[in-house]
């Protein structure tokens, strides 16, 4: 039987990060309301540390490792964001890191993944099988290997968004009616699902994902877990997970209202309205629930509305373009 965090283990989770993860604010626009027809609130977790939520999640699991067990270090598997988390907890908790990255991921996130101390192996998205080589370095090395999203301390460390989006609402006297995710693996929705539920039990939940990639949503139809026919060609690359995890899908199929998916294009008009209105940096993987917002892919007339900016890690170059 699968051992699944619960709410109370989001709360764990929120104690271990205290202090070292930031809590980031809940942002308004009057503009996002008019075009929604919604009272909307975006948690802005690009600026988190390492510029997206994967801190929190990579920090609780890593704090979990046993003391004699930290000098065999880790192995990560990330487009990115996982492993910048990943790299920095590594580098706070004097625990050695090795990440294994996608030869096309950004040059931004290779560097800060790199200057966080940590071991770069480099492979190819559509060839290699990176949980395979993820393996051999484990066996090899006597490393504790860390998902990206399919783990349980890494949900519950998710799971923290949620836990303050419930509450930061709360202190303003109202709480989330529909809650949009951006959603590759599942792990932030699973952890932000039970935080949520827990205190907001009526909020509806919705996970965002980009066209060509809905694994999540056709898994949720089919009632099992499906994969995406192919790994690579959109510029949301955080989000190109070839299928649901196990752990995650076993949380979220009792959580998740439903999927929505946005195209490239929607997904760079929403980068720009985000520099635009809220003068963010926002990556395109992170941009996914805004872009649906925007496009109207729900509708959310007269509802309090809460959406994730799960990162804002993007090349200069591809940046400036969106914007431009």
């Amino acid at each position: 039987m699968l051992e699944l965090p619960t709410a109370a283990d989001v709360e764990d989770a929120a104690r271990a990060i205290a202090g070292v993860a930031r809590r980031t604010p809940l942002l308004t626009s009057p503009e996002l309301d008019a075009i929604t027809g919604a009272r909307v609130f975006l948690k802005s977790e690009m600026l988190q540390r390492t510029g997206s939520f994967k801190f929190r999640g990579a920090y609780n699991r890593l704090s979990r490792i046993p003391e004699a067990e930290r000098q065999n270090g880790v192995v990560a598997v990330s487009s990115g964001n996982h492993a910048q988390g990943v790299a920095t907890a590594g580098q706070i908790l004097g625990i050695p890191v090795t990440c294994l990255m996608p030869a096309d991921s950004p040059a931004s996130k290779l560097d800060r993944t790199r200057r966080a101390g940590a071991e770069l192996i480099l492979f190819d998205r559509d060839r290699d099988d990176r949980y395979a080589m993820a393996r051999a370095l484990t066996d090899k090395r006597g490393s504790v290997f860390v998902p990206p999203f399919d783990d349980f301390h890494i949900m519950a460390g998710q799971g923290t968004v949620g836990r303050e989006i419930v509450e930061d609402l709360k202190a303003l006297g109202v709480l989330p009616e529909a809650v949009l995710i951006p959603c590759g693996g599942g792990g932030l929705t699973a952890g932000c699902a039970l935080a949520i539920h827990d205190r907001a039990p009526s909020a509806r939940i919705w996970m965002v994902e980009p066209q060509g990639f809905d694994d999540q949503a056709r898994s949720f139809a089919a009632g099992h877990r499906l994969s995406n026919a192919k790994n690579s060609g959109s510029i949301c690359d955080g989000l190109l997970s070839s299928e649901p995890g196990e752990l995650t899908f076993a949380v979220n199929r009792h959580h998740v209202a439903g999927g929505l998916t946005v195209s490239d294009d929607e997904v760079k008009r929403a980068v720009a309205f985000a520099f635009r209105e809220f003068k963010l940096v926002v990556e395109p993987s992170g941009a996914v629930a805004l872009a649906a917002l925007l496009e109207g892919r729900l509708d959310v007339k007269g509802r309090i509305v809460a959406a994730v900016l799960t990162g804002g890690n993007v090349d200069a170059g591809l940046f400036a373009g969106m914007i431009g």
